[in-house]
């Protein structure tokens, strides 16, 4: 009688998983879309078949995830929450070159504001509402619960991380997440030169003396008060940022002689109610310009 065939279980210990896949992995497993990133912090290049975009590319695609290629192509485009991906044969190469592991926030719900030096941090502290913090080589990265476009060099120091970016994973970070704030989303929005003026001379004390109203006349306030209310109501994007904005530069202007009276306040909440935005939106966007003017 034929006796059974012996199965022989390999029993030799596997490799341990290189620390920056065991990262990555418990990432993926969290929700966060992550990829690789090689030395210089930056991600790996694209294969041959994607040099140059010839694939087409996916830069300009809204969503993350690798293009058909088995490869770490495009950047943030790459990062992915699929285990086997990462476990790939296609990725072991980049694991094991990897200096840390990168996601991709947007993908994950997130944003992150990028405060690279001591000053950056100073003006986190007065104009942003306190978040999950996590600290960096040379400042910290604020987490913020919601997404926006990102940007780069919003003010000295300050890089906005969510949409369409990567971020590198310094770990979990301290402290309850707060939703994203205006004052974060204002940060991208590109104004024209005129604005960006105006934005620029809100930081700068009013220069009142005597506690005697600069304005003179009744009618210079109320037609920046005016004017203030039509930019709210043509605003046809970006409605939340054009919202503080508009808030910031009222205030910059007569925020400090005490001429702003309620009704004067309540015409700029209406305006922007008839936009779409909440009252707590608009009583928020109020305090941060108030807190960013320092009033």
């Amino acid at each position: 009688m034929t006796q059974p065939a012996t199965i022989r279980r390999d029993t030799r210990p596997r490799p341990p998983l290189p620390e920056h896949l065991r990262t990555a992995l418990s990432l993926a497993a969290k929700g966060v879309p992550v990829l690789p990133l090689r030395r210089g912090k930056v991600p790996f290049g694209n294969c041959p078949s994607c040099a140059g975009n010839a694939c087409g590319g996916r830069p300009n695609m809204k969503t993350p995830g690798p293009c058909q290629c088995p490869g770490i192509c495009h950047a943030w485009a790459a990062a992915t929450t699929d285990p086997d991906v990462i476990t790939s044969a296609a990725w072991a190469a980049a694991w094991r070159r990897a200096v840390c592991v990168g996601y991709h926030p947007g993908g994950a719900g997130l944003t992150v504001v990028d405060l690279d030096d001591a000053g950056a941090m100073v003006w986190a502290r007065t104009a942003l509402p306190a978040t999950r913090t996590v600290p960096t080589t040379r400042g910290e990265h604020w987490i913020y619960r919601g997404t926006m476009p990102s940007r780069n060099a919003v003010r000295p120091g300050v890089d906005i991380k969510s949409t369409m970016s990567y971020a590198r994973y310094l770990g979990p970070g301290t402290g309850p997440m707060a939703d994203l704030p205006d004052a974060a989303r204002a940060l991208a929005v590109k104004e024209p030169p005129a604005a960006r003026l105006a934005v620029r001379a809100a930081v700068a004390p009013a220069g009142v003396q005597g506690g005697e109203c600069p304005h003179r006349t009744p009618a210079y306030l109320e037609r920046g008060v005016a004017m203030a209310e039509q930019r709210i109501t043509e605003a046809s994007r970006a409605v939340h940022a054009t919202v503080y904005r508009v808030f910031l530069a009222v205030l910059s202007r007569h925020g400090r002689c005490g001429c702003l009276t309620d009704a004067h306040i309540a015409r700029l909440f209406t305006a922007a109610q008839a936009k779409g935005e909440s009252p707590r939106h608009c009583a928020d966007a109020w305090t941060n310009a108030r807190t960013t003017l320092g009033l």
